[in-house]
């Protein structure tokens, strides 16, 4: 995983609540093997509607999502996150999130701000009136800046995943930070116990 530092672009305003990960990723796309390629499937039954906000070619580049409470509510489903990556986003702001959903948003790098409903909406607006508007987020400092309206937030974050965000550093990235002492148990592993080869 690329490590997450600051994330500064233009944002997707969805006004929905409760939007769960069938919303996100509808199921028919889950039959992929592969882990890319999921921007395509990313709301898509909303997308098929004309003037849902994300066929508005005003916010084609954007990299925030703007959300309503209670975000990637339902089933767990790594291919949410996937897909909102892989169409581009590499934050979603929400008043609340569902619980499976944010760990693994931060788990594959995707980052997941909470703040308030109301500042939301604010910022929103902010979006809506003119989508050149750059959102600041910083992880370093735990803050989301939109200079245009004078906004400067912090967000909670705890430090253990500040410290896997900045560094890049998913879990199969934490277990080879350990891969001599690893290779090293390996060593002394009997012979008659089960091994898997790298060959």
């Amino acid at each position: 995983m690329e490590p997450v530092r600051q994330i500064t672009g233009t944002a997707v305003p969805l006004d929905r609540s409760d939007v769960d990960t069938d919303q996100i990723i509808p199921s028919d796309w889950l039959k992929r093997v592969e882990r890319t390629g999921f921007g395509a499937g990313l709301f898509s039954e909303w997308r098929d509607d004309p003037d849902f906000i994300m066929n508005n070619p005003a916010y084609a580049s954007a990299s925030v999502l703007l959300a309503g409470p209670n975000f990637g509510v339902g089933s767990s489903r790594e291919h949410a996150v996937w897909a909102l990556q892989d169409y581009g986003f590499d934050a979603i702001v929400s008043p609340r999130f569902g619980d499976i959903f944010r760990n693994n948003a931060l788990k594959g790098g995707l980052l997941p701000i909470v703040i308030e409903e109301q500042l939301i909406e604010s910022i929103a607006q902010a979006v809506t009136a003119d989508p050149t508007t750059i959102i600041e987020i910083d992880v370093a400092d735990r803050t989301l800046k939109v200079p245009a309206i004078d906004v400067s937030v912090t967000f909670p974050l705890d430090d253990f995943t500040q410290w896997r965000l900045l560094e890049g550093l998913d879990d199969i990235g934490i277990t080879l930070r350990n891969e001599a002492d690893i290779t090293a148990f390996e060593t002394k592993r009997p012979s008659y116990k089960p091994s898997v080869s790298a060959d």
